[in-house]
């Protein structure tokens, strides 16, 4: 996972997709003042194939097999696999032999950063509809201090077993399955920014899901899944509710891993994490286990990142929840949260360093007070998003922390969905997001805002 970005990061020259639940979401958006409309959806009308079958059972010891090979070649080969290094190709060379023997069309996609040649894998299971795709991905390679097998050894490894698995499995799914493992993430998302934006505009619209696995077998693990397409995230919290496992929204790795290259080119995704360099907290240790005061992934870009560095029984669950996603997600069957949403797609500029700016919906029409978890979309487009205090104001004036400013959160945008409970609050009335940036050269504006109820 690239998390060590300190530099700011240009204005993207397009906006990134508003909150829009495309492909695997439909939806009517209501007006601003207008009275809501309840989110629809579209259940399955038959079986599949892929939504008869459960998803199998994927063993730790294949995946943890995987692991050991990537640890072999960095070992071959100067101790690590980063970008420019022959231990890179030689990691794709092994995941593309054993995808390439399973039934897979693959493709090698070669970029260039830095004077070196990457490498991207992509590879196509047979049929479904490939006018809708889900695809999923990881970041093969590792710093240059170490074999990277928490990052990303275990999302690569668990990505490679579930595609082999679709492959055992003769999987018919109804949508079309994409692999993918990715080059140069360490070095800035790079090898996925080259995949997505080669991608012909008509291509990309055909990809209904991308879902992201960047470490998910950290030694003192967490269970995080992303918030950003609702129906991917509960497809993820649904798997792990049925393990009696809780979860936790993902923000330490928010944009800095290759799903941002997907969703800033308005592709729904989702993904799972298990920590890297945050420290675990008392209320996480009572919740998963572990050691609380210490860093989730305590070898998160060291030398020390090896086989030893991996915690089976989060690398197992995550593992076989990367499965079940396919499984589900293929087959079309997950339906999105319900609910009546209230939403402003109305443009507000935020300005530099300056005073703080709001966009309103107006509810109506509602009895009793707003919901425990009332879902808050926030979509702004900044080119620094740790400069950024953005704040729920409810009708009477009161004020809910969204998003404190950070001077190590060196993203740009901020577009997830929070959860309030807002139960003290009269539903009906004039709902504002507010947003302020508090420091000098950045520049951005508020493109969507939506409450559901």
């Amino acid at each position: 996972m690239n998390l060590s970005v300190h530099h700011r990061i240009p204005r993207r020259t397009a906006a990134t997709a508003a909150l829009v639940l495309a492909g695997l979401l439909a939806t009517a958006a209501p007006a601003a003042t207008a009275a809501p409309s309840s989110a629809t959806t579209t259940p399955a009308t038959a079986q599949t194939t892929a939504a008869a079958l459960a998803a199998p059972d994927i063993p730790l010891a294949n995946v943890k097999g995987h692991l050991t090979q990537f640890q072999s070649i960095a070992g071959a080969n100067g101790g690590n696999r980063a970008h420019g290094r022959p231990g890179y190709k030689a990691s794709i060379d092994y995941v593309k032999a054993k995808l390439d023997a399973a039934g897979y069309t693959t493709t090698v996609q070669q970029f260039t950063y830095n004077g070196t040649t990457g490498y991207n894998l992509i590879a196509d299971w047979p049929g479904g509809d490939t006018n809708q795709v889900i695809m999923a991905g990881a970041h093969l390679d590792s710093v240059s201090s170490g074999a990277g097998i928490n990052d990303n050894g275990s999302g690569s490894a668990a990505v490679l077993e579930t595609a082999l698995a679709v492959s055992r499995a003769q999987l018919k799914p109804t949508k079309h399955l994409r692999f993918g493992w990715w080059g140069a993430e360490e070095l800035g998302l790079v090898g996925s920014k080259h995949y997505v934006s080669t991608l012909p505009a008509t291509e990309r619209a055909k990809v209904s899901g991308y879902l992201n696995f960047d470490m998910i077998g950290s030694p003192n693990p967490g269970y995080f899944v992303y918030d950003d397409d609702p129906v991917i995230e509960k497809t993820f919290k649904d798997y792990f509710t049925g393990l009696g496992v809780p979860t936790e929204i993902e923000t330490e790795g928010d944009g800095r891993s290759d799903h941002a290259s997907f969703k800033n080119a308005g592709i729904p995704v989702g993904g799972l994490f298990t920590g890297a360099s945050r420290t675990k907290t008392s209320a996480q240790a009572q919740k998963w286990g572990g050691t609380a005061g210490q860093a989730f992934d305590r070898c998160y870009h060291s030398s020390c990142d090896s086989t030893s560095n991996i915690n089976d029984t989060a690398l197992d669950r995550n593992s076989d929840a990367v499965a079940h996603a396919i499984w589900t997600l293929s087959a079309g069957t997950t339906e999105p949260p319900t609910g009546d949403t209230y939403e402003n797609t109305a443009d507000v500029a935020i300005p530099d360093n300056g005073t703080a700016v709001t966009s309103t919906v107006t509810v109506a029409g509602r009895t009793g007070n707003a919901p425990a978890a009332l879902k808050v979309g926030v979509d702004i487009v900044h080119t620094w998003r740790g400069d950024l205090v953005v704040d729920l104001v409810a009708p009477d004036g009161t004020a809910y922390r969204l998003k404190n400013s950070s001077s190590s959160d060196s993203a740009d945008n901020v577009q997830t969905t929070y959860t309030v409970d807002a139960s003290s609050e009269a539903a009906n009335g004039a709902w504002k997001l507010r947003a302020q940036d508090v420091a000098a050269q950045d520049t951005g504006y508020i493109n969507a805002f939506r409450l559901t109820f």
